[in-house]
């Protein structure tokens, strides 16, 4: 282990919370003993008690780093599992550290565009834990009312077939696929941006101007899976940007911007837009 500093203070946090639009068919894999309707095997993920589909906070968050390493062109230098399939992530590991003082580890991860928001592993002993918090995004009540009066294949979602095709004999080996419909409307999704004491709350907050731009490299791309078949395409809508310092218990969170357009794009292309003067804001709040 690398020796650290053996305290860290929470500064404060920014909230960004939203509403997220399926523009597609939307499909998040979850369990087939969750709902066994016709022996369907690729179902979606779904709360236990209202069986209501719902965006995991994970496969959100997931997607959020998985872009940004793409973006950033990272080496992709972690195994997570070897063999086959072979699965390899970015992320500063112990071999990374060795031989390094305190001093070097700190530049390091905070040099990284990657792992000074999403963290390292707890065997890297530096002040740096997530700064990304991505809570589940529950289906919204006017939503879940709309496709429960609605003749859906499944209660809240629909089934899309799929086929391979033979390209000569043009047999065809059919499969099932559960999706939720496009415009169903998931709300109130809250993303959660942590400041400490460590490295300095002036760079952390320039590094949260980031994850706008990893929200756009999502609605640019898909969620969840089959997106190059046409799944999964959506858009980030009421945009609301928030933040609380921490110890100001007897303060609401102070509401910073709000973008009231719902047009697929503008909604966050307002935020793109008004990045540096957010990030003014925020310094302001924070005394940075």
């Amino acid at each position: 282990m690398v020796n650290g500093t053996s305290s860290i203070r929470l500064v404060g946090r920014i909230f960004l919370v939203m509403n997220i639009r399926a523009g597609t068919g939307l499909r998040i894999g979850g369990s087939p003993a969750a709902l066994n309707i016709g022996g369907l095997d690729n179902v979606v993920i779904r709360d236990p008690l209202t069986l209501r589909p719902y965006i995991p906070g994970s496969s959100l968050r997931g997607k959020l780093r998985s872009l940004w390493e793409k973006a950033t062109g990272l080496e992709q230098n972690f195994f997570v599992r070897r063999g086959n399939p072979t699965v390899r992530m970015h992320a500063i590991t112990t071999d990374d550290v060795k031989g390094l003082d305190a001093a070097a580890v700190h530049q390091m991860v905070h040099g990284d565009p990657v792992c000074r928001i999403f963290g390292v592993t707890g065997d890297i002993a530096v002040p740096n834990p997530t700064r990304l918090i991505v809570h589940d995004v529950m289906m919204s009540e006017e939503s879940a009312d709309r496709l429960n009066n609605a003749r859906t294949d499944n209660p809240y979602t629909e089934i899309k077939w799929e086929a391979t095709i033979d390209r000569i004999t043009s047999a065809a080996v059919p499969r099932q696929m559960e999706r939720v419909p496009a415009d169903t409307v998931f709300s109130n999704a809250r993303l959660v941006y942590s400041i400490y004491d460590v490295p300095d709350v002036r760079s952390q907050i320039e590094w949260f101007g980031d994850l706008i731009t990893m929200l756009q490299l999502v609605e640019d791309d898909y969620l969840g899976s089959s997106g190059s078949r046409g799944s999964g395409q959506i858009a980030f809508e009421n945009l609301q940007l928030l933040a609380r310092v921490t110890g100001e218990t007897g303060k609401t969170y102070q509401q910073l911007y709000r973008a009231h357009d719902a047009e697929f794009v503008s909604n966050l292309m307002y935020f793109s837009n008004q990045k540096d003067s957010m990030i003014a804001t925020l310094r302001q709040i924070f005394g940075a």
